[in-house]
């Protein structure tokens, strides 16, 4: 199955929260939604009295993501809370309270919208200092986000070179901590995928080649496809479909439960994304891509990440649709001139 949803609650939905949105989307004619963990700070907080025996699930007045006990973070969520406890809560969430988040997955089965993750676009897995740490919560809390709605796959990006670090430093870092996460998050029995991005720029750690290393060196990471980011990164070498599926072809073998994907049209410069654009514009098209997975048809994501969200998903749907009914009218008149031909092959 091929799936399309936006890069975040649609531009018209009249309402902003996840339930609105994958309303919204479903009304749409969609099947997918990724939501956009901007704002993905935690902060601590001693527990209230009234919150000590209770679980985070229980709490209604916040949205609490983990327990903290002496400095040390508690991720499951039927931990009951201690009184000597902090809770570790999220000002920005994409829910009123976590208790919320099973209710919501449920209504996204039911409407048949497959949800995922996207951690802050701004990531920095490549130190070890206070921003490496956060980047490094981010991406843990993303996950038991998206654990409790019973969603498909957390999305990240991971590092950039710069402030005068050398690559090789960089690049163990990331290998380092992306390591830990994965360890955490087999631990913690997380049943979404970790999926790590494609990215656009050349200082930033992503390039198809360094993202499938990763996979295959660390093990229980997923390769996401962001087409866009390809792109620009390659200066341009996506325009015909067998492009696309030769970088599908890649990266397929390690996508077990599906391709994700992102799709927006960009400008860029010297293998550096600029900026994403509506998908008419620009050379990079969806028609190859739409002809490409017609032929191979595997069960794919793709989310509209160009600046026109939902508007842009609902045509590649189209597109999609267009492309099929193109080729199913082209069998059937293949099939129509073979019998006439085994007919007349008989008459004689």
């Amino acid at each position: 199955m091929i799936r399309f949803g936006p890069a975040g609650i649609p531009l018209s939905c009249k309402g902003r929260t996840l339930k609105d949105g994958i309303e919204d989307v479903h009304n749409l004619s969609l099947s997918a939604l990724e939501i956009q963990m901007v704002r993905a700070g935690a902060y601590p907080r001693p527990a209230e009295e009234e919150e000590v025996g209770m679980t985070i699930r229980d709490i209604q007045e916040d949205f609490v993501v983990e327990i903290l006990r002496d400095g040390e973070p508690i991720s499951d969520p039927e931990e009951p809370i201690g009184e000597e406890d902090d809770l570790l809560f999220m000002p920005s969430p994409v829910a009123n309270t976590f208790g919320d988040l099973a209710g919501i997955g449920h209504m996204a089965q039911r409407m048949d919208v497959k949800l995922s993750i996207h951690t802050p676009y701004y990531m920095d897995m490549g130190g070890e200092d206070e921003l490496t740490y956060s980047c490094v919560d981010s991406i843990r809390h993303a996950g038991l986000i998206l654990d409790a709605l019973d969603g498909d796959i957390v999305v990240t990006s991971l590092g950039i070179y710069e402030d005068g670090r050398e690559p090789e430093s960089v690049e163990e870092h990331i290998y380092d901590n992306m390591g830990a996460i994965v360890d955490w998050w087999k631990g913690c029995g997380l049943k979404p995928r970790l999926g790590v991005e494609i990215t656009g720029q050349q200082d930033v750690f992503g390039s198809l080649e360094q993202v499938l290393n990763l996979c295959n060196d660390i093990g229980d990471i997923v390769p996401v496809i962001n087409f866009s980011h390809q792109h620009s990164r390659t200066n341009g070498s996506l325009l015909e479909a067998d492009d696309f599926l030769d970088l599908i072809d890649q990266v397929a073998p390690y996508c077990k439960g599906g391709i994700h994907t992102a799709f927006a049209g960009v400008e860029y410069t010297d293998g550096n994304e600029t900026r994403l654009t509506p998908i008419k514009k620009g050379d990079l098209k969806f028609e190859p891509l739409a002809e490409a997975l017609q032929e191979i048809r595997p069960d794919c994501t793709v989310i509209s990440t160009s600046p026109l969200l939902e508007h842009d998903a609902m045509y590649m749907r189209i597109i999609q649709e267009r492309v099929l009914t193109k080729k199913a009218a082209k069998d059937l008149k293949e099939r129509r001139k073979s019998e006439s031909a085994a007919a007349a092959a008989a008459g004689e």
